[in-house]
């Protein structure tokens, strides 16, 4: 069964380690907020100049005017400082930020990365990502597998405009968590229920199965 967007961010936070600072980009990313292990400390950073960025708030803890980079209202921890964008990419190119969360239209077997536009249409724009995937050395992709048509995102070679090169290293998808190394997506753990055969069947870039693939664990 293909995870949803709140297992999604749930796999992400298992990422997490003490002590990181960590940037949360637009859409599932932003959900890994409130999926943060218990027993350890990180620092969210949002390139509209927050870091130490919370859960998302109840309807009583909701300021309209504390918003992360998506524009969603949300909520600052103990000890979080707010400063302008400026300091905040400074942060960001300066190679401060520990693991970065990244949605995407297309990612591909050398780690390449198109996350930003596609011909034809209105999409929201870049933002920050180009800054992110330049300056952070542990970068996530969470996406959907394939399209909604049933088309890979997965790809030998992105076919939209990249984003960045050479810079993504995992792969977390409604169907698997994916390393990309040697010019491959070498599968790591599979969602639960999710087959060997349907994973490789959405897959258009190549894939490396070793004999034991586990089912992810919430």
């Amino acid at each position: 069964m293909a995870l949803t967007r709140e297992q999604l961010a749930q796999r992400v936070a298992q990422e997490l380690q003490d002590g990181y600072y960590v940037n949360l980009g637009i859409g599932i990313p932003t959900l890994v907020a409130n999926y943060v292990p218990e027993g350890i400390e990180v620092m969210l950073q949002s390139e509209n100049g927050l870091l130490g960025m919370g859960q998302f708030p109840t309807e009583e803890e909701i300021d309209a005017d504390l918003i992360n980079a998506g524009k969603q209202t949300v909520t600052m921890a103990t000890g979080a400082s707010i400063f302008d964008s400026a300091e905040s990419f400074a942060m960001i190119r300066g190679g401060h930020v520990d693991l970065t969360v990244l949605g995407a239209f297309e990612v591909d077997v050398s780690g390449n990365i198109a996350s930003y536009m596609i011909p034809g249409k209105l999409i929201k724009g870049m933002g920050g990502a180009m800054d992110l995937v330049a300056g952070a050395d542990n970068i996530i992709v969470t996406m959907t597998h394939a399209s909604k048509h049933g088309v890979s995102k997965l790809l030998p070679s992105c076919t939209l405009p990249l984003t960045g090169k050479g810079c993504i290293k995992k792969v977390l998808t409604d169907l698997a968590f994916l390393e990309i190394k040697d010019g491959a997506f070498h599968l790591l753990e599979r969602a639960p229920g999710v087959s060997i055969d349907e994973i490789k069947h959405l897959t258009a870039g190549k894939l490396v199965i070793p004999d034991d693939v586990p089912e992810m664990i919430f």
